[in-house]
């Protein structure tokens, strides 16, 4: 006792050195955010980009091949079903000549001509020979009255003016043919003819607006060219590809959740088809998917919806999975600890390692079977270095 008073300064500096060192080596609390387990609704979706399109729309094609005359209408102008002429169509002109095909077609003409002055000719020699043979019947009619010739003899020339009949009408029919071909022939020469022609007009199948304009300028068509396209724009449907392993999930009437259309609120959809067939494409980073087409009614009435037209872009949510209540956290919270998930539990500026059991998950929060309860808060985003029993302090403070 006595070595401690004469010394006890130096036991005090001793002690006070101790102390320094100690609060030196004593670990700093990490800097960390907060978050808090709460309870409520919760969803899960699936996210894919979209295109409205109008449900019925209608192709008007040329019923014809013509001249198609210019279009005037434009794309948003309305029409009424069997009243607005949406074209015209005017024959096309005959096409120019070259030199070679002229000389052969008046070579044509000419052939055509020689043909007529021959069946003419025929037809003539024809017209004689049945002229001789009436006159011929009549004499041998004449004769077997007076018993000077046999019945044979009769019946012989009666078949004769009979043979000459049927020639007869062959030339006729044959001179009749010629005089058509060198028609043919001389038409072949015809060259354009401009103006001064009927046209066919063709008005709208169906009553709504023009939506496409394939078709403007004068040209020359071919039958079943289309020219417009032409449908109701307020009788819109939403098309969006999902993989082939995401769309199994989706059931028709589903509740969706149309953003990022250009409005400022969310709009209201159903899932209406799911196709049977599938399709490839390929991504933005080359890879080929395997997608499938999913098609979307509108829920709202048609003026939450006027803004939008005919393959607008839009984004959608499909709802494959929703609770009223449930605890949850935020997804940043959640990381892999094993087979399993696991939280940093936060008690009096100490973390504690908690084991969790996941339910279900979307992109922002994850619902929670077993481990915690509402009201207890936890790390947001914990660092690498972040260790059970770890000293911590909220961000800011």
């Amino acid at each position: 006792m006595r070595w401690l008073l004469r010394h006890k300064t130096l036991i005090a500096v001793v002690i006070a050195v101790a102390a320094i060192v100690a609060m030196a080596m004593w670990p700093e609390a990490i800097e960390v955010d907060l978050t808090q387990v709460t309870r409520g609704p919760m969803q899960v979706t699936l996210d894919e980009d979209g295109e409205t399109r109008v449900r019925d729309r209608f192709v008007v094609s040329a019923p014809v091949a013509g001249r198609l005359l210019r279009v005037e209408l434009e794309p948003g102008d309305a029409v009424v079903k069997g009243k607005t002429i949406v074209a015209r169509l005017a024959p096309a002109a005959a096409p120019l000549l070259d030199p070679r095909t002229r000389s052969e077609l008046d070579a044509g003409v000419a052939a055509s001509k020689a043909a007529v002055g021959q069946a003419q000719a025929e037809r003539d020699r024809a017209a004689t020979a049945l002229t001789r043979a009436r006159t011929t019947l009549g004499r041998q009619r004449e004769l077997n009255k007076a018993g000077a010739i046999s019945a044979d003899d009769l019946e012989a020339a009666d078949t004769a003016v009979r043979v000459a009949e049927e020639a007869s009408r062959a030339a006729d029919f044959t001179f009749t043919r010629s005089q058509h071909e060198l028609e043919l022939a001389r038409a072949r020469l015809t060259g354009p003819v401009l103006g001064g022609r009927s046209t066919v007009d063709v008005v709208a199948p169906v009553s709504g607006v023009i939506l496409k304009r394939l078709r403007e300028s004068e040209t020359v068509v071919p039958t079943s060219d289309p020219i417009l396209e032409l449908g109701d724009p307020s009788k819109l449907e939403i098309v969006a590809d999902f993989l082939s392993t995401d769309a199994v999930q989706i059931r028709t009437g589903a509740t969706v959740l149309i953003e990022q259309w250009g409005g400022g609120e969310t709009l209201n959809g159903r899932v209406r088809r799911v196709e049977p067939s599938g399709f490839m494409k390929v991504s933005a980073l080359g890879v080929e998917e395997q997608r499938v087409n999913v098609l979307i009614d509108f829920v709202d009435p048609p003026s939450a919806i006027k803004a939008l037209g005919d393959a607008y872009r839009v984004e959608v949510r499909v709802v494959t999975w929703q609770e009223d209540s449930v605890v949850k956290v935020p997804v940043g919270a959640l990381f892999r600890r094993g087979d399993g998930w696991a939280v940093f539990l936060v008690d009096q500026n100490v973390v504690k390692l908690q084991p969790v059991k996941l339910g279900q998950r979307n992109d922002t929060e994850g619902e929670i079977l077993e481990g915690l309860s509402e009201g207890q808060t936890l790390v947001l985003h914990p660092p690498d270095t972040l260790q059970d029993a770890m000293r911590i302090k909220a961000r800011g403070q």
